[in-house]
């Protein structure tokens, strides 16, 4: 049974969650990845894609030190698939969700576009977020309901008015479940450029900077969106999937469709043409 002693001691700690947290992230970075970067052996997963030992090591650190700010499991992307089904069937007392390296093609390949990413997730929703990227040194975070920030810096950096025409839009192409919206999206989309750079943790975070203006994905993992979407949400971003409006219900947890947009007249047409485009 959860008691509100329980709940109470989760909240009193979660005040200064992110000091720790942030530092934990900076630290992994600092010794399990970046000193591996463009040296990491690389193998496959089951499913084909790539690993690093940057990866193991990452993970198998976030592991060791996390329960030490919070004491609950944790979740990574490197998990075989049953054991993450059972971590999240028994998150109800709280659950760290961890890609220790988002874009690992990118990193394996010497591209200087990726993050690791942590989020503190308990009743099914994220409290609290970072997202940090090594080689720039740009850490995002957010806590429900206390804001957005990059390096200490209130998101959103910039918000300027503009026309869907005008706009930046983060596209994955390649995940968008419907042929029709793919092949429009590719030679009719109505935005003025798009941009596909393999590392969904920082789309999250250049909408929220408002380096991105409108979004869509046709399915993200948890640990691809855990952080980052409070992290968007925290900067007044909305919210909606392909299959519905809300994104935060529903029972595809681990694959999870995302259109967004930081202002709210842009994403209302950009919304509106995906709709009418599936």
């Amino acid at each position: 049974m959860v008691t509100i002693a329980f709940y109470q001691k989760i909240r009193t700690k979660g005040k200064n969650l992110l000091p720790d947290l942030m530092a934990l992230v900076r630290e992994v970075a600092q010794t399990e990845v970046m000193p591996r970067f463009l040296q990491a052996a690389v193998s496959k997963k089951s499913d084909g894609s790539q690993l690093t030992e940057a990866d193991l090591g990452a993970q198998a650190m976030f592991a060791a030190r996390l329960p030490q700010i919070i004491n609950c499991p944790m979740l990574g992307e490197e998990m075989e698939t049953p054991e993450q089904l059972e971590l999240w069937q028994h998150s109800e007392h709280g659950l760290w969700v961890v890609d220790p390296i988002d874009g690992t093609n990118n990193f394996i390949n010497g591209l200087p576009h990726f993050a690791l990413s942590v989020a503190y997730i308990r009743a099914g929703l994220p409290q609290a977020g970072v997202i940090y990227q090594p080689v720039t040194q740009e850490m995002f975070y957010a806590t429900r309901n206390g804001g957005a920030f990059l390096n200490g810096q209130r998101l959103p950096l910039r918000s300027v008015p503009k026309n869907l025409s005008d706009a930046i839009a983060g596209v994955e192409v390649k995940y968008l479940r419907s042929g029709k919206l793919s092949s429009r999206m590719q030679t009719l989309a109505p935005c003025g450029s798009q941009r596909s750079m393999g590392c969904s943790t920082l789309d999250w975070c250049y909408l929220a900077a408002g380096r991105y203006d409108v979004y869509v994905h046709g399915g993200q993992k948890l640990w691809d969106y855990a952080a980052g979407a409070l992290i968007y949400e925290e900067a007044g971003g909305q919210l909606a999937t392909l299959e519905g409006d809300a994104f935060w219900s529903g029972e595809h947890v681990f694959k999870r469709s995302v259109i967004a947009g930081l202002q709210p007249a842009l994403f209302e047409r950009w919304l509106k043409w995906i709709r009418a485009n599936q």
